[in-house]
């Protein structure tokens, strides 16, 4: 039987960090297709959909992950660091008849997580813009 140092184990066998897939909390599983990433099958999808309307010249100016933001960064008095700037990022952007159409695709359970909730209300408020929920 051969001895190693314990760096030298760390270093062969990966130093005991986890080798498995980390899950998402909703089992959605991220795909990257031609050179892109998206975060679930069904965002994968919607995509696939998009790119034939675009085709077809249903609609026009198809964009991915398009960030908005909706509050800018502030300094808040007593904190150490500035916060960061508050921004959503839509996984759809795209032109219907002139008008900008803002998607987000979302399972069941994530449609009711607070924080999308409060970014959508503030789309709204902020940007004048209704998120639609794919």
């Amino acid at each position: 039987m051969t001895s190693i140092s314990l760096a030298e184990y760390h270093k062969q066998y990966g130093g005991g960090r986890k080798t498995a897939v980390k899950r998402n909390k909703f089992n959605a599983v991220k795909i990257e297709k031609d050179g892109m990433k998206f975060d679930s099958q069904k965002e994968y999808k919607r995509y696939i959909e998009l790119t034939a309307q675009m085709q077809r010249g249903e609609i026009q100016d198809l964009k991915c992950q398009v960030k908005f933001e909706l509050a800018p960064k502030v300094k808040i008095a007593g904190e150490k660091r500035a916060k960061p700037a508050l921004r959503y990022y839509a996984d759809f952007t795209y032109l219907s008849n002139g008008r900008l159409i803002v998607e987000d695709v979302k399972s069941v359970a994530t449609r009711k997580l607070a924080s999308f909730r409060n970014k959508k209300h503030l789309m709204k408020s902020v940007h004048g813009i209704d998120v639609i929920e794919i």
